[in-house]
């Protein structure tokens, strides 16, 4: 029995040994991948320590040997553009990559709406993904993961997927519409790398090192890396939500009588109504966190039964279940995503119908969203679903306590999802983020702007490109001249044009006041396509950006401001005078402006103001009737100018 264990010791050895002798790559490094095109990159992995490595590319041969840790980098020379190529790597095995294009690589980074797929946008754009079928494109997508302890090395999972029918809903859209327009332009592969994640702020994508400059975050970080503390939080918020859930449970009276309510055979004759769509807050239920039950009855006609149908509830806050003639239809369990869910084709009848809504509001108003779509859909018969809707509270609840989300905490991201990437040669970056920062929008220009400097150092490429989307507008518009955090981010975001190789989309007039992830992502791609049109590629004959403030003169009680980027000229978007600009004295208080455009300047004043100081233009959440534009098109970024 003794010899017995170890001999199956000695095996076990000489097994683990054989498997650590074999060449390891990275994810990136894989089928499909697109490399920068006319560049030396990195080429990576791990195999046993002092081990051979051989790299066979293009007609070339690279050798190298494995450090003490196994580590081992080459880098090689890439052609021109084209493909497909393959790869081989050698050492104990041989490892071989099929189908490499050379290209243009571009990281896409920051927040949900760099996240947001064109799954999200697929009614929006149906043409589009239809007729797309180019493996020209392609997209690597990195599932969120964090790390508070060491910067990693690669991730769990991630493969190259190209632009086929079969793959383009998981793209992101701002990033596929940026590709496609530079493909369209330029014709060359175009490899994305999808590193972002929903809620993040500024400060998760900051390596370790580079935080000391922001000690209050630092602290927050070094707190972190005591996964006891993490572990602790995680078990007592998770006791506190299964607690509250099971209690909204228990007591859901729509749940728990002899009729559940979404059974067709339950009355509801009692039950009140309310006009939707609408916070429930808004139509009398006050203050009201728990359960509450939503039903209507339609007339369907018999044109539109024995076939599937769209049923669209808009956005619900927070989770839903929708039930059809008593058929549970969909849930969504948070309040961002649309509810486009499909009624089978065997549920709707002729007649009458009934649709029932289950909502769960855990914090905060409760209810459907305005300005959304309430349909059912069959081919192009629509029964609208606004309007009267009866009402009943299943159960009232304390509002839930907030969850900590970890991935949210400054150095997480970096380690996790960035220092992986860090060896593979880009051209650049594209970053939509800033949502998350507006609680404190005075820190983030030197947040961003360190950021910006810490991946530039650390991807030693020297200034690559980096091109970023500024906020776009949200909420509802202000009447008045008011202070405002987006705005205030905005121009943090403005402010980081001083840095060389950056540049900014501007899109105040593609948001949705009722949406934090508007849909249009075809015009911010586009605009950030422009933009590296112009920066990465050098494009000289381009109007590439919308006005940007450059200067105030004043004169007397006027005020004369100069514009970059005026292209073929200002003018005011749809005729008409200029609007939202805002002038104050030295008391700061704002009040709104006549503005007239003077060849390219424009000139701001107000009766109201005689030393006028300070200037502001789109200077509000939702600045929805913005239009100074240059004559291309292209809209103008808010700004607040300050008299020297």
């Amino acid at each position: 029995m003794k010899l017995s264990r170890q001999l199956i010791t000695w095996l076990l050895i000489l097994i683990v040994n054989e498997v650590w002798a074999e060449i390891r790559l990275p994810r990136l490094i894989s089928n499909g991948m697109v490399l920068q095109q006319k560049a030396s990159v990195k080429v990576w992995g791990w195999a046993n320590k002092n081990e051979a490595v051989t790299i066979q590319f293009n007609h070339k041969t690279y050798k190298t040997i494995a450090n003490q840790e196994g580590k081992w980098l080459v880098t090689i020379n890439t052609p021109k553009a084209g493909g497909p190529y393959e790869m081989a790597i050698t050492g104990e095995n041989q490892l071989k990559i099929k189908d490499i294009l050379i290209g243009e690589v571009w990281v896409c980074s920051g927040q949900s709406n760099m996240v947001l797929p064109m799954e999200r946008v697929k009614e929006k754009y149906a043409d589009i993904i239809a007729s797309t079928n180019n493996p020209q494109i392609r997209h690597f997508f990195i599932p969120t993961r964090f790390n508070f302890n060491t910067p990693l090395e690669d991730f769990s999972t991630g493969k190259w997927e190209a632009a086929t029918p079969e793959n383009i809903l998981r793209f992101t859209a701002t990033g596929y519409f940026f590709a496609k327009d530079l493909y369209e332009k330029y014709h060359v592969p175009i490899g994305l790398i999808n590193a972002s994640v929903g809620g993040s702020p500024v400060e998760a994508w900051i390596s370790e090192e580079t935080l000391r400059q922001f000690p209050e975050h630092l602290a927050v970080a070094t707190q972190m890396k005591d996964s006891s503390y993490i572990h602790e939080i995680r078990k007592r918020e998770a006791a506190i939500n299964n607690e509250w859930y099971a209690r909204l449970r228990r007591n859901d009276k729509g749940m728990n009588g002899a009729k559940k309510w979404y059974e067709n055979e339950y009355d509801a004759s009692d039950w009140a109504t309310m006009m939707l769509p609408d916070f429930w807050e808004n139509q009398g239920l006050k203050n009201t966190n728990g359960v509450v039950w939503f039903r209507k009855e339609i007339n369907v006609p018999a044109s539109m039964t024995g076939k599937a149908a769209k049923f669209f509830l808009g956005r619900i806050v927070d989770s839903d279940s929708a039930y059809v003639n008593g058929q549970f239809v969909g849930t969504i369990g948070y309040q961002y995503p649309p509810r486009r869910y499909e009624i089978p084709k065997d549920v709707l009848k002729e007649g009458k119908n009934t649709i029932v809504v289950r909502v769960i509001n855990n914090a905060g108003k409760g209810g459907f969203i305005k300005d959304k779509t309430y349909q059912i859909r069959v081919g192009n018969e629509i029964i609208d679903l606004k309007g009267n809707w009866q009402f009943k509270l299943g159960t009232a609840q304390e509002p839930l306590a907030a969850t900590t989300f970890f991935q949210y905490k400054p150095v997480g991201l970096y380690n996790g999802m960035i220092s992986p990437l860090i060896n593979y040669g880009i051209k650049g970056v594209i970053w939509y983020q800033g949502e998350a920062n507006t609680n404190k929008p005075s820190d983030y220009h030197q947040l961003f702007k360190t950021m910006i400097q810490d991946w530039r150092q650390k991807w030693n490429q020297g200034s690559f490109p980096f091109l970023f989307v500024q906020l776009a507008n949200f909420m509802e518009p202000a009447d008045q001249p008011s202070e405002s955090q987006w705005a205030e981010l905005r121009e943090a975001q403005r402010q980081t044009l001083n840095m060389p190789q950056t540049s900014m989309a501007v899109i105040i007039d593609t948001g949705e006041w009722n949406d934090i992830h508007p849909l249009n992502k075809e015009d911010v791609g586009k605009r950030l396509a422009l933009a590296a049109r112009k920066v990465a590629y050098h494009d000289k004959n381009l109007v590439f950006s919308g006005p940007m403030y450059q200067s105030m003169e004043v004169k007397g009680d006027k005020v004369m401001l100069s514009f970059t980027n005026t292209g073929s000229g200002l003018t005011a978007k749809g005729g008409g005078e200029l609007k939202y600009f805002a002038i104050a004295g030295a008391d700061k208080k704002f009040v709104w402006a006549k503005a007239t455009i003077k060849g390219n300047k424009v000139e701001v004043w107000s009766d109201a103001v005689s030393k006028p100081m300070y200037v502001r233009y789109a200077w509000a959440d939702n600045p929805d009737t913005a239009n100074l534009y240059n004559k291309d098109g292209l809209p103008a970024s808010p700004f607040q100018a300050v008299k020297k």
